[in-house]
């Protein structure tokens, strides 16, 4: 059975995937791939995510909250300026985002394939 979710939403997105531990971004990218999306990225730097955003087609993104010891808020707000989905995910778990971000969708560090499908499914169907 194909994880793409039910009715193929997440099947050729674009997703950005912000991640500063490498092991981490490669289970991330795996898990996208093996779902019929497309990585961009991955990304270790704010900067480098921002630039990201202006120079490729994106569709969402999945955020570390802490890259590289600066809070990835920048990219969120990139993302939500252009009304792209986008979800959170980080060892502090929800508690550790700050106001607006907090009705984001956040997934807790480690989470399963099926959990993170989940998630982004969630996110892009919101946005529509």
């Amino acid at each position: 059975m194909n994880d793409s979710g039910q009715n193929g939403t997440l099947r050729g997105l674009r997703v950005l995937v912000v991640e500063d531990e490498a092991p981490i971004a490669l289970q991330l990218e795996d898990m996208l791939v093996d779902s019929d999306c497309e990585v961009v990225g991955p990304a270790s730097r704010v900067a480098q995510a921002l630039k990201l955003i202006d120079d490729e087609t994106v569709d969402a993104a999945v955020l570390d909250l802490n890259i590289a010891g600066d809070l990835v808020y920048p990219v969120a707000d990139a993302l939500e300026k252009r009304g792209l989905p986008y979800i959170f995910v980080t060892g502090y778990g929800a508690s550790g985002l700050t106001e607006p971000y907090r009705s984001r969708r956040v997934l807790q560090k480690p989470f399963s394939r099926r959990e993170l499908l989940q998630a982004m499914q969630e996110a892009v169907e919101a946005a529509q």
